[in-house]
């Protein structure tokens, strides 16, 4: 069954393409380890809201706009397994500069409850 691990940042808006660059080269790499679908999408509408909301959630500072995104794995096992065979790989490699404080970072695993079009 499809797992999906999720993540929600901010990012300040004069790093766009640093980030966007960062998600590229990353890419092959969680595609190596299994993950058949990656999404980073970047605010557009974001809301604030009277009692949260996302730019509350990661604690987003001015100038900063918020990034969501997901990566679709075969199942929980496979993205485990993915994760654990990461943390060995030679080819991770982080950036010399972050684009974003991965402190304020949220992230955690679903399993889907419903689908559309998929």
């Amino acid at each position: 069954m499809m797992y999906v691990t999720g993540f929600l940042l901010a990012v300040p808006a004069a790093k766009k393409e640093a980030y966007r660059e960062m998600a590229a080269s990353a890419g092959p790499f969680f595609q190596k380890h299994g993950a058949v679908e990656i999404m980073e999408a970047w605010e557009e509408d974001v809301r604030n809201g009277e009692h949260t909301d996302f730019r509350m959630a990661v604690k987003a500072e001015a100038g900063e706009k918020i990034v969501f995104s997901w990566i679709v794995w075969p199942s929980k096992e496979a993205a485990d397994a993915a994760e654990k065979a990461m943390e060995t790989d030679p080819d991770m490699q982080m950036p010399d500069e972050m684009p974003f404080d991965g402190k304020r970072m949220i992230y955690g695993g679903f399993s889907p409850i419903y689908t559309l079009g998929r």
